[in-house]
């Protein structure tokens, strides 16, 4: 399984499963993988003990059991099966031992301990790293630490056996094998894990592989000219070189990176090459400030990485959530249109035949008829308007609504509304007045959209705030903009009404009340405020009114 794959949601179920399952098949479930591993194990053991030891008989940098836990992890599970790779890996440490010249007695200690921190960093990670997702920062974080745990209980158990039959210092030893073992599934582990078909695939595009070729020569040649020509210490030039890797190719770019500077730096430190002369002590304290080094002040680069992984997973899962509410939008408006459009022919016709009910041009009609038709009529408008409304909306998600900006006299907008809303019968008992505050309250914005806008939330303060007698249209200038207010006095909003306050067609629990309306006005508004560059709001507390504001930029 690779760090991709394993990232698809859990909440998938059934397909999660498959693609895991397919992920594995693909690279690492075939059928010649764990004798491949064990030939890979072996000879990762023969080289590391003879070339790589440091102290006494334990090697600086172990990479056997970072390839064997890797591939265990990823090739499958079950008892018969992890019994059958633990004794392939047991197998192919030993058999690095005896060729490497090893008595039965050290082989076998060395096989005993690498075995246990093989199966202890594979049980490690199933249980706190479970979908081996290094494209996490949390994955990553999680699969270093079970790296660094695992290696600390075979060290134990190889020292004490190591200081017990040759007297070597136990703490020395158990140092060198700790960190070299730590070193190797930190960076051998990630690299395997982070290898998959996407990844080769994307080798063949050729821009792509000439830049993947030209940062791993840079790496070299840093690498090189830091461990085998100066003679002074340059590690430090590595950490701007590995976060441009990162950048540019992830983690898979950062796991191999750590690989060449782990073998570069390891190959130079057992031939006396480069600066290692400046470093007082033995060859084994040498071997542990490298380790120090790779481990503290590189691989945290590896956390780069995953986290610019995770980003661009995150955009990916954004941009196609996005794509599809704009097509579920498209789709809505569409609705919307059509029904609108088929509501208006059947209903201008009922209005029609109400009038000519009412007024008797279709016959004698007593009081009762006319009150009926009256009522007919007075439905049927309202069912016009709600599709007048269901039009604009369409219109407005759909961009089909244009709006002409221009300077815009933000008073006069506000005293033409007072005007009309004082005409309306229910503002008969209400207060309406116009408060300007300061000069140049000129906003850019189409006029007449702007009042449509103002007027709907005049129109719904006398409708929900009538019972607080009041309502004030006010203007004032705000930074480099124009704000507007429409303040009532009536009962106010709670902080859950707020905030469903833009939603269209949903008018806060007043559907069964006596109070007209559709639950579409104010998403309306919302979005003819924005196509203006402005934006809309409410401030608002429980018994004390509501304030709706419009914010505009100044002309």
């Amino acid at each position: 399984m690779t760090a991709t794959e394993a990232e698809v949601p859990e909440t998938l179920g059934v397909e999660t499963r498959v693609v895991r399952a397919s992920t594995a098949a693909g690279l690492f479930a075939q059928p010649l993988t764990p004798m491949l591993t064990v030939l890979g194990v072996m000879i990762l053991a023969f080289v590391a003990i003879t070339t790589a030891r440091t102290s006494d008989m334990v090697a600086a940098l172990w990479a056997a059991n970072g390839l064997a836990a890797a591939v265990w992890l990823r090739s499958g599970r079950g008892f018969g099966y992890d019994l059958c790779f633990g004794a392939l890996m047991a197998f192919g440490i030993l058999a690095g031992q005896f060729l490497a010249g090893n008595t039965p007695v050290q082989s076998a200690i060395f096989t005993v301990a690498n075995t246990i921190e093989i199966v202890l960093a594979v049980m490690l990670a199933r249980r706190f790293a479970p979908t081996l997702n290094l494209a996490s920062v949390a994955g990553a974080c999680r699969f270093i630490l079970c790296a660094a745990v695992a290696p600390a209980v075979a060290g134990l158990f190889a020292a004490t056996c190591l200081s017990a039959l040759r007297g070597v210092p136990f703490l020395e030893t158990f140092q060198t094998w700790w960190f070299g073992h730590a070193l190797g599934l930190a960076v051998i582990s990630p690299f395997v894990l982070s290898v998959d078909m996407r990844a080769v695939r994307a080798m063949f595009n050729p821009w792509r592989a000439a830049e993947t070729v030209m940062l791993f020569g840079l790496i070299v040649g840093v690498c090189t000219i830091t461990y085998w020509v100066a003679n002074m210490p340059l590690g430090f030039v590595m950490v701007p070189l590995l976060i441009v890797i990162a950048a540019r190719l992830r983690v898979l770019g950062v796991t191999a990176a750590l690989v060449v500077i782990s073998v570069m730096s390891l190959t130079s430190l057992m031939m006396g090459a480069g600066p290692w002369h400046l470093v007082i002590g033995d060859r084994a304290e040498r071997a542990m400030l490298l380790q120090l080094t790779i481990l503290f002040g590189y691989l945290p680069i590896l956390l780069v990485a995953s986290l610019l992984e995770e980003r661009d997973r995150l955009s990916a899962r954004a941009k196609a959530g996005q794509l599809r509410a704009e097509k579920a939008s498209e789709a809505k408006s569409r609705l919307l249109a059509n029904v609108a459009h088929e509501i208006k022919s059947p209903i201008g016709g009922v209005i029609g035949i109400g009038d000519l009910w009412s007024s008797g041009q279709l016959g004698p009609v007593t009081e009762t008829q006319k009150e009926m038709a009256a009522m007919l009529v007075k439905t049927a408008r309202q069912v016009e308007a709600l599709s007048h409304d269901l039009l604009d909306v369409a219109r407005a998600e759909s961009g089909a609504v244009k709006v002409e900006m221009r300077p815009t006299d933000i008073p006069g907008i506000l005293e033409d509304i007072r005007r009309t809303t004082a005409m309306r019968p229910e503002a008969r008992m209400l207060t309406l007045k116009v408060v300007c505050e300061g000069d140049g309250l000129v906003a850019l914005a189409d006029s007449q959209r702007l009042a449509q806008v103002i007027d709907n939330l005049a129109t719904n303060a006398v409708k929900y705030g009538a019972a607080g007698g009041e309502v004030t249209f006010r203007a004032r200038r705000i930074y480099d903009g124009v704000r507007i207010e429409v303040s009532d006095k009536g009962p106010g909003l709670s902080p859950e009404k707020q905030a469903q306050l833009f939603e269209p067609f949903n008018r806060l629990g007043l559907e069964r009340s006596t109070v007209e309306g559709h639950g579409i006005g104010l998403a309306l508004a919302k979005r003819l405020v924005e196509l203006q560059g402005g934006s809309i709001g409410v401030d608002s507390v429980t018994g004390e009114g509501a304030t709706f504001w419009i914010e505009l930029p100044a002309a």
